[in-house]
C-alpha cells in the first residue's frame, strides 16, 4: 500500500529554495573571496607565491575532507541546522582573515571558511530532495549550480571595489557580517521538510511513491568495491582532468596574471573573469544536453575535447611573444569555462554505470579528483613563481607567469592519458568491446592445449 502525502503549498517551496539558493551565492562569494585581491593579501602577509597558494591549497583540502562529516550530520539532524552552522563557521572564518595579524592566522581563517562552504551546497541539495518532487529534482539541482556561480561575480568588483575604497578589515568584516544575515535568514525560512512529514522523504508525485532521502555520504559500501569499477575511475579521471585549470584561474592565479602579469587595469581583468562566470552558465546546459543525447560517446565527443581546447588555447597565451592581445585573453576565459561544466560528465558516469546503493560513495571518489587537482595545480604554479624569483607582487612577470602555467600540461597530459585506458576498460567491463588480446610470442604456441 503506498501512501500519499500533501504537497506544500508552492509558493512556500519556492522561498524555501530561493533562500538556500541565496546561501550558496554567498557560499561561492566567500569561498573565491581571494579571487580580486590576491596581490592585496601577498602584500598585506609580505606572503611569496608558495605561501599564497596554501591559502587556496587548505581551504579546498577542508572542504573535500569535511564532505563525508557533513553527509552524516545532515542524516541525523537535516539540512536547517547543518546550513546554519556552515554559514556560521564562514561568517567566522572571514571575520578572523578581516583581523590577521600574520599568515599563520590568515590560513586558519580560511580553514574555517573551508568547513563552513564544505556544509552549504550538500544542504542545498537535500533541501531539493525534500521539498520538490522527484521528478523536478534533477532540472532544480542543475538550476541551483548554475545560479550559485553567480557569487563568483560578486567576489570580483564589488569585493575589489570595497577593499581598496575602504580597508582590508572592513572587506572581510562585511563578508562576515553578511554571512551572520544568512545564518539567520537561513535558520529562519529553511526547514529540513515540508509541512505534515515527520522523515526526509521525496515523493514521486505521479505514482505516489516514497522513498527515503539521505545524504551523499554512504558508507555501507567501501572505498575498494566503488573504485574497482571501471566506470568509476573513468568519472574520477574525467573530474580530475576538466576542470582544474579553470578553478586555479579564478581562485587565485588568475587576476594576478591579468593585471600584474599583462597589465591590464582591475576593471578588464574583472571583466575577463566575468565573461569566464558568465559563459559558464551559458554554455552548461548545452553540453548537459549533449551528453544526455550521445551517453556512450561522452569521452571523445566533449571531455577529451574540451580538455584539448583548454591546452591549446593555455600554450598559444603562454608563446604568445609579449603581451597577450585582449580577444586571446577573452578566448582563454571561454575555454576555461567549458571545464567546470564538462566535468558534471564524470557524475553522469558514475549514476550511469554504478548501482544506486553505491553511488553516492562513487560520486564521493569522482568529487575528489577535482581537488585533488585543483590543489595540485594551484601549488605548482606558486613554487613555480617562487623558484623563478618571481614569488612576491613587486617580482611578478609576465613570463615568470607563462612558465608558472605551464606546470598544468603534465596534469592534462596525465589526466587524459588516463580517460582514455579507463574509457576501454569500462567499454570492455560493460560487454561493448572485446578485450584487447595478447600477441603470441615468437616461437609460442597460441593453444598450448588443444584438447581442451
Amino acid at each position: 500500500m503506498v501512501t500519499r502525502v500533501a504537497a506544500a503549498a508552492p509558493w512556500r517551496i519556492w522561498v524555501v529554495w530561493a533562500v538556500g539558493v541565496a546561501a550558496y551565492i554567498v557560499s561561492v562569494t566567500n569561498r573565491t573571496s581571494l579571487s580580486a585581491v590576491g596581490v592585496d593579501a601577498a602584500e598585506r602577509f609580505q606572503a611569496d607565491a608558495s605561501t599564497l597558494s596554501m591559502f587556496a591549497v587548505i581551504q579546498l583540502a577542508v572542504y573535500g575532507l569535511m564532505q563525508i562529516p557533513v553527509g552524516l550530520l545532515l542524516d541525523r539532524y537535516g539540512a536547517r541546522p547543518i546550513i546554519t552552522i556552515g554559514m556560521l563557521l564562514m561568517a567566522t572564518g572571514q571575520l578572523v582573515m578581516a583581523f590577521a595579524p600574520n599568515v599563520g592566522i590568515a590560513i586558519f581563517a580560511r580553514m574555517l571558511l573551508g568547513a563552513g562552504d564544505a556544509a552549504i551546497f550538500p544542504s542545498v541539495l537535500r533541501v531539493v530532495a525534500t521539498w520538490f518532487p522527484d521528478q523536478r529534482s534533477p532540472f532544480i539541482v542543475q538550476m541551483t549550480g548554475i545560479v550559485g556561480q553567480l557569487g563568483q561575480l560578486l567576489a570580483l568588483l564589488p569585493m575589489a571595489a570595497l577593499l581598496h575604497a575602504t580597508s582590508w578589515s572592513v572587506a572581510f568584516g562585511s563578508l562576515a557580517g553578511l554571512g551572520v544575515l544568512f545564518a539567520v535568514l537561513t535558520f529562519g525560512v529553511i526547514r529540513n521538510r515540508p509541512p505534515g512529514r515527520d522523515a526526509d522523504i521525496a515523493v514521486n508525485t505521479e505514482t505516489g511513491a516514497i522513498r527515503v532521502v539521505t545524504s551523499a555520504a554512504d558508507l555501507r559500501e567501501g572505498f575498494r568495491e566503488s573504485w574497482g569499477h571501471p566506470a568509476t575511475r573513468l568519472a574520477f579521471w574525467s573530474h580530475f582532468t576538466t576542470p582544474f585549470a579553470g578553478t586555479a584561474f579564478v581562485m587565485l592565479w588568475g587576476f594576478p596574471f591579468l593585471t600584474s602579469g599583462q597589465g591590464l587595469s582591475p576593471a578588464t581583468a574583472s571583466l575577463i573573469v566575468s565573461v569566464f562566470v558568465v559563459f559558464g552558465m551559458i554554455v552548461g546546459p548545452v553540453i548537459g544536453l549533449l551528453s544526455s543525447r550521445h551517453p556512450m560517446r561522452r569521452s571523445r565527443l566533449l571531455v577529451l575535447p574540451i580538455v584539448g581546447i583548454q591546452a591549446v588555447v593555455w600554450i598559444a597565451v603562454i608563446v604568445w611573444p609579449g603581451q597577450t592581445p585582449l580577444w586571446l585573453l577573452f578566448g582563454l576565459a571561454l575555454a576555461l569555462a567549458t571545464g567546470g561544466p564538462a566535468s558534471m560528465i564524470a557524475f553522469d558516469h558514475a549514476r550511469t554505470y554504478n548501482p544506486s546503493h553505491r553511488l553516492s560513495t562513487a560520486n564521493g571518489i569522482v568529487n575528489g579528483g577535482g581537488f585533488i587537482a585543483a590543489l595540485i595545480a594551484i601549488f605548482l604554479i606558486g613554487l613555480a613563481m617562487d623558484l623563478q624569483g618571481a614569488g612576491t607582487p613587486e617580482n611578478y612577470s609576465l613570463e615568470a607567469f607563462k612558465i608558472a602555467f605551464l606546470t598544468q600540461l603534465p596534469l592534462w597530459a596525465l589526466g587524459s592519458l588516463m580517460i582514455v585506458i579507463e574509457r576501454k576498460r569500462t567499454r570492455v567491463h560493460l560487454g561493448i568491446e572485446e578485450p584487447r588480446r595478447r600477441r603470441p610470442r615468437p616461437g609460442s604456441n597460441p593453444n598450448p592445449n588443444p584438447g581442451a
